[in-house]
């Protein structure tokens, strides 16, 4: 909090902001712990760990990664799948949809897809759920030219940005107001993905947002 308020001109420190918040009465709460979300069906191929938690790539487009989780509204549950290119922390696909199917996870690459436009050879990192593991899945890659990678089973440090980005989903947004309907749900997560693309601040990227970093590079490197 206190780097947003000095990014928007604002003398203050941590001390100030703590007493702020204490007058608010604005209180830090503690995220709910990982939960596995889809298995494997052990007839289909796992990829290597060709991450192996690495999440400094030197330039964009060079390392994604992805997951799914769960979004409860008054009409249901809801699936959000992510792709997130690891360089900038920007989420550069997602979908959403009451169904936990590959075709949620295939949508979501196709929106990355079409967005960056990667060169061959990216490495697309998940778990080895069984929509990652899928054959549909991994011909979509190979249309691509993505190679997988594939984390170990229950090892949630093996994509720990993903998971970091669900929970400030859920805790900084979501959970703040009630989600009566799939439709709500669809709106709200769209425009968090236009509030963290643009503005939420990243200490990765040197407390930017992940398009502003990326921005920064363009100027420093022609990189488009």
């Amino acid at each position: 909090m206190m780097k947003k308020l000095r990014k928007e001109g604002f003398q203050i420190g941590r001390y100030k902001v703590r007493n702020l918040m204490k007058k608010l009465k604005l209180k830090v709460t503690q995220r709910i712990a990982y939960k596995v979300t889809t298995k494997r069906n052990h007839n289909d191929e796992v990829a290597d760990n060709l991450l192996n938690q690495n999440f400094d790539p030197v330039a964009p487009n060079h390392i994604w990664a992805g997951d799914i989780t769960y979004l409860k509204t008054g009409e249901g549950w809801m699936y959000l799948a992510v792709v997130m290119d690891l360089y900038s922390r920007r989420i550069v696909g997602w979908y959403v949809s009451k169904r936990m199917t590959t075709d949620l996870i295939c949508k979501a690459m196709i929106m990355a897809c079409n967005l960056r436009q990667p060169p061959f050879g990216l490495v697309f990192h998940s778990d080895r759920g069984s929509q990652y593991t899928s054959k549909r899945y991994r011909k979509l890659l190979s249309d691509y030219g993505i190679r997988a990678s594939m984390g170990d089973v229950g090892a949630c440090w093996d994509n720990a940005v993903v998971e970091r980005f669900f929970g400030s989903l859920k805790h900084d947004w979501i959970f703040k107001i009630a989600q009566p309907t799939r439709e709500h749900m669809k709106k709200d997560v769209t425009v968090y993905m236009r509030y963290y693309n643009l503005e939420r601040l990243h200490t990765a990227n040197g407390d930017q947002s992940a398009i502003n970093y990326e921005n920064s590079l363009k100027k420093v490197s022609g990189w488009t």
